[in-house]
């Protein structure tokens, strides 16, 4: 597989964002107001840097409302996976908000004039199975459909939703200024909604404070710049899957930070998950009448 600068891209913001459950998992802010400063902290670097490099160009109003709109719907999405994590379990919250790449599937046969390959439904039940055998299957007696279960599956449908318009308005606006005016719309909508919901805005740690930068610098800017980067250049269906090997990351990073366990069964689901990827990247079409008919 040839490594251009949109897979590099994305291999980038997948690392980047597989640092964020472990953050959220250190539980030193409340979920909202922590997707809320993830959003403003990053549109407080963005902007000086556009507005003086002169890389900002406003769209035309169509795109500039429909750039607002990705902005709403991935605050969403953050603010109620954030919840989902910390009233539940990150594992639960994780899998649930990765059913995405079904979601996007959908979306792009019903509304995309790009229509899923064989190979990305083939790739996606590989690596969904992948996903399973990660969590294990004993999981799946055990879910909880409360709030936070809920949660999560709203997380992944406002996550597939905005693959698929920000794929739309990257077609015709540039990254940078595709950021900024999302980041800008998420800024506001989550602050009146903190604001509304009384959630607090000050009192927290040192520790709690850095770890909000580090969302927005490393979760937020790099990881998003480079994942809509390679949004703008690839299918969003093969990115949407691509970001499920965020999973395979994060198992990783949990073990060596907060000590939880990898079992043989974890590290057969993530060979599993990251295979089914491959297969979504595998150049020729997959022919299922060849694989069971001879």
């Amino acid at each position: 597989m040839k490594l251009t600068k949109p897979r590099l891209a994305l291999i980038c913001g997948i690392l980047c964002i597989s640092i964020f459950p472990i953050l959220v998992k250190l539980r030193l802010t409340p979920g909202l107001i922590s997707a809320f400063y993830r959003m403003f902290f990053a549109v407080l670097l963005l902007l000086p840097y556009v507005i003086f490099s002169g890389n900002f160009k406003l769209p035309s109003l169509k795109f500039t409302l429909l750039a607002m709109l990705c902005g709403v719907l991935f605050s969403s999405d953050v603010a109620v996976w954030n919840i989902a994590i910390q009233d539940s379990s990150a594992t639960q919250a994780s899998l649930l908000t990765n059913l995405s790449p079904v979601w996007v599937g959908i979306g792009s046969f019903l509304f995309l004039k790009s229509k899923p390959a064989t190979n990305f439904w083939i790739g996606t039940v590989v690596s969904l199975f992948g996903m399973v055998a990660l969590v294990g299957f004993e999981f799946f007696l055990d879910l909880n459909f409360d709030q936070a279960f809920l949660f999560a599956v709203l997380s992944g449908i406002l996550y597939s939703i905005y693959l698929l318009v920000s794929k739309n308005v990257l077609s015709e606006v540039d990254v940078l200024s595709f950021m900024t005016i999302s980041l800008t719309a998420s800024s506001i909508y989550l602050g009146i909604l903190c604001y509304s919901l009384d959630e607090p805005f000050t009192g927290f740690s040192n520790a709690g404070w850095f770890v909000l930068v580090l969302q927005a610098v490393i979760c937020q800017l790099c990881a998003w710049l480079s994942i809509s980067y390679a949004t703008q250049h690839m299918r969003a269906t093969r990115v949407s899957l691509s970001l499920l090997s965020q999973a395979v990351i994060t198992s990783i990073l949990a073990w060596l930070f907060l000590e939880e366990k990898i079992t043989l069964q974890m590290v057969f689901g993530g060979i599993v998950l990251l295979f089914g990827i491959r297969i979504t990247f595998y150049d020729k079409t997959i022919s299922l009448k060849k694989l069971f008919i001879k």
